[in-house]
This record gives structure tokens, sequence and C-alpha cells, in this order.
């Protein structure tokens, strides 16, 4: 398997385990509203927003991310991509408990 394979396997896995703490993070009542599926779906959304953000912003010491604003960001390219309609209130649960995981990741 050669770096990349291994990177790809790297990050499926931590895709995996990041569904996993938001679907523990979740309110019951929220949960239930979403599949696996969305969940990847909204982190790859986010990711690409976190780094169009890094990109206008430069500096990242000190970037906070808008919780409101992402999860906003993510509702509309989900009905753009024809993913479905989802409530902005709901998808910030899973914008707060993603970003919660990638602060603990670092850690």
């Amino acid at each position: 398997m050669d770096n990349f394979e291994e990177q790809l396997l790297k990050d499926a896995e931590d895709d995996a385990r990041c569904v996993e703490y938001i679907k523990q993070s979740l309110p019951q009542e929220i949960k239930d509203k979403f599949q696996d599926d969305d969940l990847y779906y909204f982190i790859d959304v986010l990711s690409e927003y976190i780094s169009d953000l890094i990109d206008q912003a430069g500096d990242t010491e000190e970037m906070e991310i808008d919780i409101e604003a992402a999860a906003a960001h993510i509702v509309e390219q989900a009905k753009k991509d024809n993913i479905g309609k989802f409530d902005p209130e709901d998808v910030r649960w899973v914008v707060d408990a993603e970003l919660d995981y990638g602060e603990q990741a670092e850690a």
C-alpha cells in the first residue's frame, strides 16, 4: 500500500470515528433526523468550509468558526447538491459536535 492509499484509509477511519462521536453527542430527537450518510456529507462540507476560511484568513491562530454560519452553509450546500432539506438548528448540533471532535483529536 502506498502513502496515498494509507492516507485515504486513515482519513476514512477518522471520519468513521467522527461520525460515531457526533452520533453519541447529539440529543436523541436530533440524532433520529440524520442518517450516517448525512453525517459523512456534513463532515465533508464543513471541512471544505473551514479550508476556505483558512485560505481567506491566512492566520489560523485565533480563528473562530461561526457555528451558525457553518450550519447555514451546510444546509444551503445540501440543498444545491440535492442531498436533502435540513433545519439549520439541527445541523448546528452536528457542527458543534464535529468541531468538538476536532479539538479533542488535536489535543
